[in-house]
């Protein structure tokens, strides 16, 4: 098991079960494997070190499951469609302006708790489209020609993210094609979640990466989905839930009675890693 997904395990408070026979042979191998690993630069290491069996020891059995769940989402209904604490949002742009270089709204999603899609909206653009990037967005000129102007759906979205807390991945680039903000203690990011950016060297991984990963599931193959990948966003989060709420409180408890609101803020903002 490597060492990285160990610290992983211990972050989140799981203790794989490993039998005294297996637990011996691999710590024969880690050994070995240690001495060869003093040269390994941990910029370089993300999940390519971590085999099958470590990461169902730390999340149990992975794919199948999961890939049933994603699929049964569009079927919740009653409880499960309300909306609830919890909501995951993702947004897909276009190109505008020179060459398509910079991002406009295009397309935005966003599911509840239990991957119940609230919102899937097209978006008119403010200025011309000049390139689709229909090959990862899945936008294509159909798709925004009557659909309603940008500040329509701003309002709309804003309705449902107030007083709510937020999850996505790589979150401040869909509030800022939205041109709205978030009050940062409300905000779980997955993109910078330390427990997974340690795992990266403190660089960002990708959402593609921790899907195939965490969850077993292949995602963003082709063409994006923001539906999708709001409720494959969810389920990431609802793995590490427990244990990043419990730091988050504990770091909120811890400075309440001396601090002010703002350092209050960074506290958070310490242990998130948001931006």
């Amino acid at each position: 098991m490597s060492s990285n997904w160990r610290k992983l395990q211990k972050q989140l408070g799981i203790t794989p079960k490993v039998n005294s026979k297996k637990r011996k042979l691999e710590d024969t191998k880690e050994e070995t494997d240690s001495k060869k690993s003093k040269d390994v630069n941990v910029k370089d290491v993300w999940f390519d070190d971590v085999n099958e069996k470590d990461i169902k020891a730390a999340y149990g059995e992975i794919g199948a499951d999961n890939k049933q769940v994603l699929k049964e989402m569009d079927n919740n209904d009653g409880r499960k469609a309300k909306l609830g604490k919890y909501v995951a949002i993702d947004c897909e742009m276009v190109g505008v302006g020179p060459e398509g270089k910079d991002s406009a709204l295009a397309r935005v999603s966003i599911v509840n708790f239990h991957g119940a899609c609230l919102l899937d909206r097209y978006v008119k653009p403010m200025e011309k489209v000049t390139d689709y990037r229909t090959f990862v967005s899945g936008i294509e000129p159909k798709h925004i020609k009557d659909a309603p102007h940008f500040s329509e759906i701003q309002k709309e979205v804003a309705k449902i993210l107030k007083g709510r807390i937020i999850v996505g991945h790589a979150i401040r680039n869909d509030f800022k094609a939205l041109l709205m903000e978030h009050p940062k203690r409300d905000i779980r990011d997955t993109s910078r979640y330390k427990p997974f950016r340690k795992l990266v060297g403190g660089r960002t991984p990708g959402l593609k990466k921790l899907a195939k990963e965490l969850l077993g599931l292949d995602v963003q193959s082709g063409k994006h989905s923001s539906v999708e990948d709001a409720r494959v966003t969810m389920m990431i989060y609802k793995h590490v839930k427990k244990e990043w709420e419990k730091q988050l409180g504990s770091h909120a408890r811890k400075n309440k009675s001396m601090s002010t609101p703002d350092e209050d803020l960074e506290a958070v903002e310490d242990l998130t890693d948001v931006e």
